[in-house]
């Protein structure tokens, strides 16, 4: 059991982080939306890293805390400081893309991390190639594939851009990996 403990530490920490801020939140009556990304507006900025951390009640942190949990464990797989480094690349480049094209409104959750974790897993499998990579796009797409849904504009409430982007940004950080020559077959 201690062994699962530190392997999955990093999803630990991310979710305490988020249910800590969700906390907070609860507490200011959700004001600490207002940190969210606002798209090209200068106060908006702040969001770009934070906006993962935020969320506009308690139904929308726990919807997004589980695919956290399975999609960024799945991620997890392959290391712990390339589980952190996909990780911040994804938030940063999904916050950046978001703030530039989306609409005008604020965007919070974690919902565009969990599309970046879809995208860093496909495009794992689809760059590298590897038997571990294969395999574990195949449980995501069989856990998961139906959140492609996602990226389209169904609701108003919510933020699709995030999604798309989200996806966009995790196939790019692993392009951007295995440019760099940080990726290696599992």
């Amino acid at each position: 059991m201690l062994f699962l403990k530190d392997k999955f530490q990093p999803i630990i920490i991310l979710v305490v982080v988020i249910w800590a801020v969700e906390i907070v939140s609860f507490i200011l009556g959700h004001g600490l939306t207002n940190w969210g990304i606002l798209p090209r507006s200068i106060t908006g900025l702040i969001g770009i890293p934070l906006a993962p951390f935020i969320h506009g009640g308690f139904w929308h942190t726990v919807s997004n805390t589980i695919p956290i949990i399975i999609l960024g464990g799945l991620t997890l797989v392959s290391s712990e400081k390339r589980f952190w480094s996909s990780t911040i690349g994804a938030i940063l480049l999904t916050g950046i893309l978001v703030w530039v094209f989306a609409r005008s409104s604020y965007h919070v959750g974690a919902s565009g991390l969990v599309f970046a974790y879809f995208g860093i897993l496909m495009g794992r499998a689809f760059i590298e190639r590897s038997f571990v990579s294969v395999i574990t796009a195949f449980v995501t797409v069989t856990l998961y594939g139906g959140i492609l849904w996602g990226i389209f504009p169904i609701r108003s409430y919510v933020s699709f851009e995030s999604h798309l982007f989200g996806l966009i940004a995790g196939f790019i950080v692993v392009w951007l990996d295995s440019r760099n020559g940080k990726a290696q077959p599992r």
